[in-house]
């Protein structure tokens, strides 16, 4: 190839290096200077350090995915693909992060309301003989009270029975499930006896 096709074929960066080149040659140092000084040098140490930062970031936000998978908050689509750079990255990690932490305090929450009971069946009665003691006892209301406020919810417990199978507080404000509970616990261990007319 000859140096004239070469020249056409040359990119604008490759002329200005030419032409740094050949005006030092020829003895114009100032010229040389002034052009080479417009020629865009590479720094390697900062591409390097932002090739960094985007792996990081990527490796971040597969993590992120793998989260939100698991907790079944994966996003309807991928936030920030593979192709991705950096501040597209950033980006959709923080909003995949905002996801999964709104989903794993969602999760301690649900931890933290189990309740600290079991079911009458954990405790080896049956739910089909309770609803019948409750059918009878109040109709199966668990808010119910009875007229001279002695004897609350489903099984009308007094606040001392109540309290002596571990509930507290009145029991017609407890919830419905541990209503049933305490009344398995018990029935477990009396029997229908404290229910003389509905057991």
């Amino acid at each position: 190839m000859s140096n004239v096709s070469s020249i056409r074929n040359a990119t604008p960066r490759m002329l200005a290096t030419l032409a740094a080149g050949v005006a030092l040659a020829t003895g114009g140092a100032g010229a040389g200077a002034a052009l080479a000084a417009d020629v865009p040098v590479l720094d390697r140490s900062q591409q390097l350090q932002r090739s960094l930062v985007t792996d990081e970031t990527r490796q971040r936000y597969r993590n992120a995915v793998e989260d939100a998978k698991r907790l079944d908050v994966e996003p309807k689509r991928e936030v920030a693909p593979a192709s991705a750079r950096a501040p597209q990255l950033i980006s959709g990690y923080a909003v995949l992060k905002g996801e999964v932490a709104a989903a794993k305090a969602k999760e301690i929450k649900k931890e933290e309301m189990k309740p600290e009971f079991g079911t009458p069946e954990s405790v080896g009665v049956s739910q089909s003989t309770l609803d019948a003691i409750a059918a009878c006892e109040s109709g199966g209301d668990p808010a119910i009270v009875d007229a001279s406020g002695t004897y609350h919810g489903k099984y009308q417990f007094d606040v001392g029975t109540w309290a002596s199978v571990g509930g507290s507080g009145l029991p017609s404000a407890a919830p419905e499930e541990e209503q049933d509970y305490r009344a398995a616990l018990l029935y477990s261990q009396s029997g229908s006896s404290p229910w003389p007319v509905c057991g």
